[in-house]
């Protein structure tokens, strides 16, 4: 990376899983490189969704190198995602045309219900696949896959962890890390936050100011996303080998379903 900005630059690793991300600094200058970040990202940084994108270069091995803004701030806490703030950004997300256009250039398609159901069949392991709490919840999936299609697709984030709202010092949210992105129900980023992060009793509240009702068909749609989110967790930390995080999971599918 120090070859493209020069000597200058102090350049280090930003961490994740990919090894693809670094900070840069120079003197009161800052910047976040990715190597290979989606053409999506042009379109986030556009509709002011991710910090402005500065710069992109094409090197000689065919990478794409990407710049932008480092922004100061830090990541919101768990009880600040009731915040008007955050229904207010993700309707604007869920109600972008650009983003949603951009998607589906790159080849995109909506998920649907059944595929999710039968990609799900596919990838548990015969432990996973054995346990009651999972056995239950796919049999909810099962029951349920008819009553859970909705004509709206969105571009949903598929990852609301509050870990990925930047708050900036200058008080403007952002919503990072769009590797998973996908085109699909509203109801899939909707029920993963409002289940992790809102009391039930609040709901009706936070999707006034998201700007819909709760009725029983969002009700149903939520509940569905959520139990096969769970699910993968599961069968993610099992494979991971990270047994407390699976048990966490199982517990909360069980409470779920």
């Amino acid at each position: 990376m120090d070859y493209i900005l020069g000597e200058d630059w102090e350049i280090t690793p930003a961490g994740g899983a990919t090894g693809k991300a670094f900070f840069a600094r120079h003197r009161e200058q800052q910047l976040f490189l990715k190597r290979n970040s989606s053409p999506f990202l042009a379109v986030l940084s556009a509709e002011g969704i991710v910090p402005k994108l500065v710069w992109t270069k094409r090197l000689e091995n065919g990478d794409v190198i990407t710049a932008q803004q480092w922004k100061s701030g830090r990541e919101l806490q768990p009880a600040e995602m009731g915040d008007k703030r955050v229904a207010k950004l993700l309707k604007k997300i869920h109600t972008s045309k650009p983003l949603l256009s951009m998607l589906l250039r790159l080849g995109k398609t909506p998920v649907h219900p059944e595929r999710i159901l039968a990609q799900l069949g596919d990838g548990l392991d015969r432990q996973v696949a054995e346990l009651p709490s999972i056995r239950r919840a796919l049999l909810f999936l099962q029951k349920e896959v008819g009553n859970v299609h909705h004509d709206e697709q969105v571009v949903c984030h598929c990852d609301l962890n509050h870990n990925n709202w930047l708050l900036g010092k200058d008080s403007r949210l952002y919503l990072i890390d769009w590797d998973g992105a996908m085109v699909g129900d509203p109801a899939i980023d909707l029920g993963m936050l409002l289940y992790w992060y809102i009391p039930e009793e609040n709901w009706e509240d936070w999707l006034n100011r998201y700007g819909i009702a709760l009725t029983d068909s969002l009700r149903l749609r939520m509940k569905w996303y959520v139990t096969a989110e769970t699910i993968e967790s599961v069968q993610w930390h099992k494979l991971k080998g990270r047994h407390k995080e699976m048990e966490k999971w199982e517990q909360f599918l069980t409470n779920l379903v």
